[in-house]
Order: structure tokens, then C-alpha cells, then sequence
């Protein structure tokens, strides 16, 4: 997966001064996040792109939303008719749902508590970087390596992932992609868009599961 881009992220993220993401999003900043107008075009937007990057050839799909906090793409998801299942470790996050529309459950992306060849296809929205964003630290490392084997796992057979995400840079970036082709028999490629616009800048990494 690796090739000649590069970049740097001089600015100092959420995930780098808080340790574990339960930490940052919490009371007011919980809240204002959950109930942002402008958060869910965003995040409305990116689902949108990654819908296209999956390319899925039917409606009726089982998707995981992995790490779904509020339930942008979630809601999205289940207004374009698709079956959607929301997961995330905060559980603060689930009571903005409307449990008429979508019941989801608390737990962690990295341990999922499914059985396997359950889902079409995964869908995981701006958390990726608070799993892994220190190639030195031990504990995320083996997070990550759980993530790796859990999303497997869990897909049928020649289904897809989508992850959007942000990496600090693209040494973190090019570390992700390895481990899913070094621990897994998931193949696929990284999607930049704007590559040249840090601000607009949006990194997607697809993976499809072979027979």
C-alpha cells in the first residue's frame, strides 16, 4: 500500500493530548458534538464518499458502523435502505438514538461481539486514529492487531471495508495499511482525497475480503 506521498500534521489533535478517546468525549464536549448540525453534513458528507468507494451492488446489505457515536452515518445509512448494525465503546453516544429507528450496542470496534461471516460490509468514520497513533506504543499495536483480526473475522466472504480516518502522518498511514496485509488475507488500497489541501484532505482505506 505504500507509495511517495507524504505529509506531517504539525497541529496537536484531540487523540494526542487525551489517552484514551472515553476521556475526550465526555459532558459538554459529548454533547456538542452529538447534537452539531454542521458535524452531521460532515460526517453525512464522508458517508456519502464512502458508500461510492464501497460500491456496494444491493440495498439490503447487513452494514457495521464501527465506532458510530451519535449516529450520523448510522442514520444515513438507514435512510438509504440499508440494514445497519451502530457499535461504540462510549455508550453516552447511544442515548441520542431514536431506539424506533436503530438499537445500538456498547462495545468495543477492537473486540466485536459477533458471529463471524455476519456482515456485508464495514463502515468506521473518523475513529481509526484514536485506535492507533504512536508506531512505538505496545498497547495500540495490539489493538490494533485485534481490530485486524475482529473486522475479518466478522466479514462473509468477498466483502468490503471503508475506513475514514486521520493520521498524524504517513508513516502512521502506510503502518495501518501493513498491518492488514501482513495479518490478514484482506486486500485493498488507500483513497486520498484532496491530497494537496490539508484542510479538505480525506484518507480512505478500502479492504475486500477474498473467498
Amino acid at each position: 500500500m505504500k507509495d511517495d506521498y507524504d505529509f506531517d500534521v504539525k497541529k496537536e489533535r484531540p487523540e494526542e493530548r487525551y489517552k484514551n478517546v472515553i476521556d475526550y468525549f465526555s459532558g459538554k464536549i459529548l454533547s456538542k458534538y452529538a447534537t452539531s448540525k454542521s458535524m452531521m453534513k460532515i460526517q453525512e458528507k464522508i458517508t456519502i464518499r464512502a458508500l461510492e468507494l464501497l460500491d456496494l451492488k444491493k440495498t439490503n446489505c447487513l452494514i457495521l458502523d464501527a465506532g458510530c457515536g451519535p449516529g450520523f452515518t448510522s442514520i444515513y445509512l438507514k435512510e438509504m435502505g440499508y440494514n445497519v448494525v451502530a457499535l461504540d465503546i462510549i455508550s453516552e453516544f447511544l442515548y441520542f438514538y431514536d431506539l424506533r429507528e436503530l438499537n445500538p450496542i456498547a462495545a468495543d470496534m477492537c473486540l466485536l461481539p459477533f458471529q463471524s461471516n455476519s456482515f456485508d460490509a464495514i463502515i468506521s468514520i473518523s475513529t481509526l486514529q484514536w485506535i492507533y497513533r504512536d508506531i512505538n506504543h505496545r498497547k495500540m499495536r495490539l489493538r490494533l492487531l485485534n481490530l485486524t483480526k475482529s473486522f475479518e473475522r466478522i466479514l462473509k466472504p468477498e466483502s468490503k471495508i471503508i475506513f475514514q480516518f486521520y493520521p498524524k502522518n504517513n508513516e502512521i498511514m502506510e503502518e495501518i495499511g501493513k498491518f492488514f496485509t501482513h495479518n490478514t488475507e484482506l486486500n485493498g488500497n488507500f483513497v486520498i482525497d484532496n491530497p494537496n489541501n490539508p484542510k479538505k484532505r480525506k484518507i480512505f482505506l478500502f479492504l475486500r475480503k477474498g473467498n
